[in-house]
């Protein structure tokens, strides 16, 4: 990549006591960019000071209203506009990840043959797949379809003057802050794209059970909420969590009281569920045994997902912001 490139590209990174994998985000970006912003979100570690030693910009965000991503972005973004006017576009990246080589180049390229793109992304991986079962469906969640896109992650390289003309992220949004920005930049006829070339490496150090149940409530919660602000996004996700979290279930249960117990056979939806999951995940090229770890947690999460949904609507019904639900 010409230094006259990289010199129109900024990165904005965000984080929260990422530690060594703060460290190799850092490292992982080339140098020659236009400018560097890392946004911090109350951490205790050394954080800060590593951003500072490597003359990175540091802006913090203001701890008396809660934490978002969506308000680092943006606060990210506005300083790098102010300090380094003139930018074409912005690298966001999330502190527990690592940008790949060749990523930048590829996707401004893509970027300057179709000026209608507002975000491009890449194939997102996780740094260690085989430490457990939760990472390796992170993997597995990362691995997009290929070409137009209704949505992104965290991670993408973003036009700003795309981003400019529906002013940024929704910085109250403690979840799913990237697909709500897609939806009001597709209704302004900008463009998603997911391209076939690698992009970041994530670390999710998710090792418990307990964290895998919190990121699927935080997935419930956003399903939500970016589904009561835009009922045509995720309206099927919500569907199907209402379905098979909550309607059949209860149906079971309570038909049970009145049959004699034979109601409890609706609950034989859920093996059939997995094998329609199962399936899906097959003919996408999952091995058997990938395959059947997705599908059961897919089954198995629509109970987090379920309660994550009710938060959002408990919240809001008390008029209450929902806060950052943290899985690490």
């Amino acid at each position: 990549m010409t230094a006259a490139v990289l010199q129109g590209i900024g990165v904005v990174a965000i984080g929260r006591n990422e530690g060594e994998r703060l460290r190799r985000c850092f490292d992982s970006l080339p140098a020659g960019l236009g400018g560097v912003v890392y946004v911090d979100s109350g951490s205790t570690d050394d954080s800060v000071a590593q951003a500072r030693q490597r003359g990175i910009e540091v802006a913090m965000l203001e701890p008396s209203l809660p934490f978002t991503a969506a308000r680092a972005r943006n606060l990210g973004l506005r300083r790098l506009r102010e300090r380094w006017p003139g930018l074409a576009f912005v690298q966001f990246i999330d502190g527990d990840c690592a940008l790949s080589p060749g990523w930048l180049e590829a996707a401004v390229c893509e970027m300057e043959r179709d000026t209608q793109l507002a975000l491009v992304c890449g194939r997102r991986r996780e740094r260690f797949p085989g430490t457990s079962a939760y990472n390796r469906l992170c993997d597995m969640e990362w691995n997009t379809p290929v070409g137009e896109a209704q949505a992104c992650g965290g991670d993408a390289l973003a036009r700003i003057e795309a981003l400019l003309t529906v002013d940024g992220y929704d910085g109250h949004l403690v979840a799913g802050e990237e697909p709500e920005l897609c939806a009001r930049l597709r209704a302004r006829g900008w463009r998603i794209r997911r391209i076939p070339v690698e992009m970041t490496l994530h670390d999710a150090a998710m090792t418990r059970f307990y964290q895998w149940w919190m990121r699927a409530m935080r997935s419930g919660h956003a399903y939500a909420e970016v589904n009561a602000m835009h009922p045509h996004v995720w309206r099927r996700e919500t569907r199907s969590i209402l379905g098979w979290g909550l309607l059949l279930p209860a149906t079971a249960f309570l038909s049970a009281l009145f049959t004699h117990g034979l109601g409890l056979a609706l609950l034989a939806g859920y093996p059939v569920l997995w094998l329609r999951v199962l399936r899906g995940r097959r003919a996408r090229g999952d091995a058997a045994g990938d395959a059947a770890l997705y599908a059961s947690f897919c089954v198995l999460g629509k109970s987090p997902e379920l309660a994550g949904m009710a938060m959002y609507w408990w919240n809001r019904g008390r008029g209450r912001r929902g806060r950052l639900i943290e899985y690490k």
